[in-house]
């Protein structure tokens, strides 16, 4: 049953209220409808054609364009899509009242039976180091699914298509609001400042809500870690851990775990140690992706995975649209395409893999950014920066001394443009923002693809 906000059954109380209704929220829907519970979702916007249509489908009541609080609030439990922050009025109604509030995942979990989850966690690498799981996973000939927040919701996979195992890519926000959730491997990739404004501006708000991944984890579980991120280590020296620690490391030789030596990956779980050669790694260029890939090796091994089938899958791994993906050389110049690298940190790591000349087109919706993070980087690798964006004054005013020319646009195309004007022979255009996508485009995606679309029209 379909509604617009002012259907006729407004006092009905619902065992489970969705509040959100994108992919996250749908798929909550859909699954606490095919386990028989009265669910009604409650959507401030206008929900996408296709999950309306799917909701119709399933015959679950839904509104949009406005909350109905009655409903709402009488609730016996609120599934609350990640993107809607603490400080929403509704939601402090909401804890107000102390209706139980649990995120998407959390849901997924009650209903996953002995299906086993592979969380991955972290600021930056999540969806590579995700897919990289599910590929070897799928290479081995494993039943596993690739969920989360890269694409299909966990709880949508739950009540559809159930399987083995499930490679889930988890946001902070999605583990804010867990109770039991508990995944057999928990991965925890490294820690920078990012999405601050969500967590009071205070990084260690940010850390903790990082590693309540693993505060339900017991010792039949995993958990696998940066060890060289201080942030990491620091909270590991606070608070206890029952799982099996499985460090990953490019800084020191451990005993177990993963490290990388003389440019040999050694990983070591089981009896079989697995080696690779990290010049073989064909999509996984530089030391952000070699922590990843360390994080992966150490999840195929736990899960029995022969190590020729690892390595084998680890050659074999495209790298992911808009992550360090290569859209097409032009007259001597690459064209590389990193729209998901909306923080620093990620410009950080993708400048650090470039071998050659480096026109960076970067800007957006600054999120509190430090640029002097990367000023190190950029003068070595850097030799113009064409801004995007409708303010990039900051990032002027970060490198007036570090590169020049840097250069004020306000499209992709005309960025694009630019870029390649600046560029010559040998070099690279890097488009790498560092910052949200909010102000010019619907999303990174959106972002990346006018990019991709811009280049091919050179």
């Amino acid at each position: 049953m379909a509604t617009e906000n002012q259907h006729t059954e407004q006092l009905k109380k619902y065992g489970v209220v969705v509040l959100g209704g994108g992919e996250s929220g749908v798929g909550a829907a859909i699954l606490a409808h095919t386990k028989g519970l009265d669910v009604f979702l409650s959507d401030a916007g206008q929900l996408a054609p296709l999950y309306q249509r799917e909701l119709e489908d399933h015959g679950i009541a839904f509104e949009q364009g406005g909350h109905s609080e009655q409903i709402i609030l009488s609730a016996t439990e609120i599934v609350k899509s990640p993107g809607i922050p603490e400080k929403n009025e509704l939601v402090k109604k909401i804890r107000g009242r102390n209706i139980p509030v649990i995120s998407e995942i959390e849901l997924a979990y009650r209903y996953k039976g002995d299906s086993k989850i592979i969380g991955i966690t972290g600021t930056n690498g999540k969806s590579t180091t995700t897919s990289l799981i599910y590929h070897i996973c799928k290479q081995a000939g494993k039943d596993a699914a690739l969920v989360g927040n890269i694409g299909i919701s966990i709880a949508r996979q739950v009540a559809l298509q159930p399987k083995d195992i499930y490679v889930t890519e988890i946001s902070s926000f999605q583990l804010d609001d867990i109770q039991d959730f508990r995944p057999d491997i928990a991965i925890l990739l490294n820690i920078t400042e990012d999405h601050l404004d969500r967590y009071e501006y205070n990084i260690q708000n940010y850390i903790e809500s990082k590693f309540k991944i693993v505060q339900n984890q017991t010792s039949d579980d995993y958990f696998i870690y940066n060890i060289d991120d201080s942030l990491i280590t620091g909270q590991l020296k606070n608070i206890s851990i029952s799982s099996n620690l499985l460090p990953f490391s490019m800084k020191q030789e451990l005993s177990k775990g993963a490290y990388i030596k003389n440019n040999e990956m050694l990983i070591k779980v089981q009896e079989e140690q697995v080696s690779m050669n990290i010049y073989d790694f064909v999509a996984l260029k530089g030391k952000h992706n070699q922590y990843n890939t360390m994080a992966a090796g150490i999840t195929a091994s736990v899960l029995d995975i022969r190590k020729e089938k690892i390595r084998s899958a680890v050659q074999t791994f495209e790298s992911l649209a808009h992550r360090m993906e290569f859209v097409a050389t032009i007259r001597g110049v690459d064209f590389i395409n990193d729209s998901k690298g909306t923080n620093l940190n990620s410009v950080w790591f993708a400048l650090e893999s470039m071998e050659k000349p480096t026109v960076l087109i970067m800007g957006g919706v600054d999120k509190g950014n430090d640029y002097s993070l990367i000023a190190d980087l950029v003068a070595e690798k850097v030799k113009a920066i064409v801004c995007i964006g409708l303010d990039n004054q900051k990032i002027a005013d970060a490198f007036k001394d570090v590169v020049s020319p840097i250069v004020q646009t306000a499209s992709m195309k005309d960025a694009v443009d630019e870029a390649y004007h600046l560029a010559e022979k040998g070099d690279c255009v890097l488009l790498s923002p560092g910052c949200s996508s909010f102000d010019l485009f619907k999303n990174y995606m959106d972002r990346g693809d006018q990019f991709k679309e811009n280049v091919k029209n050179l």
